[in-house]
């Protein structure tokens, strides 16, 4: 797949309504989001962590996904953070991840050559594209405890 431009989000929201969080009708969540693979493939779960402006936890995402790679749990926890930020009404988006490769191929600084990946990259940018404006980024590990935390108890459970 060709490298595709920087990732500065789309002001086209074509998501269907749903539903605000109180007393907003326009907001920005932050979305940390961690996959995790035991064995490369292996048993595999993802983690998110949506906050508001505020820095207020108001939904996460904690789920097995079955077999997968490290990089398929990494995209597909992304995508799944952002749908749950869809959902509770986001209207912007600031996208955080430990996954370099993630974030380098979101912000076109990487092809993605992985065949299995290809349909999880362009999955995730037109869940980016339909939530509005948005920012992508990559975080030390140490940021991302909690996403981190929600994909291993997944794991274990």
């Amino acid at each position: 797949m060709a490298p595709r431009p920087p990732a500065t989000g789309s002001t086209a929201n074509d998501a269907p309504p749903f539903r605000q969080l109180p007393g907003h009708t326009r907001v920005r969540l932050t979305v940390f989001a961690d996959g995790a693979s035991r064995g490369n493939p292996g048993p595999a779960a993802i983690g998110a962590s949506i906050l508001d402006p505020a820095g207020i936890e108001v939904g996460t995402v904690s789920a097995r996904i079955g077999t997968a790679t490290n990089n398929q749990a990494e995209y597909r926890a992304a995508i799944e953070g952002v749908r749950e930020a869809r959902r509770l009404g986001a209207t912007g988006l600031d996208l955080r991840m430990d996954s370099e490769l993630v974030v380098r191929q979101l912000s076109g600084r990487y092809r993605v050559k992985n065949a299995a990946l290809q349909p999880l990259f362009a999955t995730l940018l037109a869940e980016l594209d339909a939530t509005g404006p948005y920012t992508v980024g990559h975080i030390p590990r140490e940021r991302n405890r909690r996403a981190d935390a929600l994909a291993n108890a997944a794991l274990d459970a």
